[in-house]
């Protein structure tokens, strides 16, 4: 066998191994967004991504490296999801509005398990670091100097936090262009009003 019909079946054997795991880590993310975690077996997550519990355990060693997977991999496409320039005010309520179309639901499932599941803690402890750090750089051009900043910080957080979203989308059932809406003019009322 030459070299290169040796290195095109590696080169196939890595790429197969890698969309295995990829499809083990988008079942196991999509699970959690659907069910409770004390619902989810290791068994289910194999049977979404149409494998073997073996398989699973092959790649991740066991429940726990699974769970540190997805949940760095599921914070990196929230990351990249949310994604906008610095000073964008429209785009960045726009890219929280479509990210929580997306995974909003999910999100508010995991923050009703909070208090008795330590894995969905683990997620919403990070999620609401991340959406700190997000509303800090996504209305960092716009905010205060000085004193008053981390008070419209807070604001800012609040009016494009999950939970607001969920009041206009699910609750009043606003369409998502109109929540998208009413959420700008709450980030413009925080930044024009006066603070410190």
């Amino acid at each position: 066998m030459n070299s290169g019909a040796r290195t095109y079946r590696m080169t196939a054997r890595a790429q197969a191994v890698e969309q295995t795991r990829q499809a083990v880590l988008e079942a196991a993310i999509a699970l959690h967004a659907e069910r409770l975690a004390s619902d989810i077996s290791l068994a289910d997550v194999a049977e979404r991504a149409g494998v073997s519990v073996q398989t699973v355990l092959r790649h991740f060693g066991s429940r726990e490296g699974l769970i540190e997977a997805a949940l760095e991999q599921a914070s990196a496409a929230v990351e990249d999801e949310r994604r906008v320039a610095p000073g964008d005010l429209s785009g960045g309520v726009r890219a929280v509005v479509e990210h929580y179309e997306l995974r909003g639901d999910g999100v508010l499932l995991l923050l009703a398990q909070e208090s008795s599941e330590p894995f969905a803690a683990r997620v919403t402890a990070h999620g609401r670091m991340v959406h700190r750090r997000w509303v800090t750089h996504t209305f960092g051009p716009l905010l205060p100097t000085g004193r008053g900043r981390e008070e419209v910080v807070d604001l800012l957080v609040v009016a494009t936090d999950v939970y607001t979203w969920k009041l206009l989308r699910r609750d009043r059932g606003l369409s998502a262009a109109r929540t998208r809406s009413r959420m700008e003019q709450l980030v413009r009322a925080v930044l024009a009003a006066p603070h410190g």
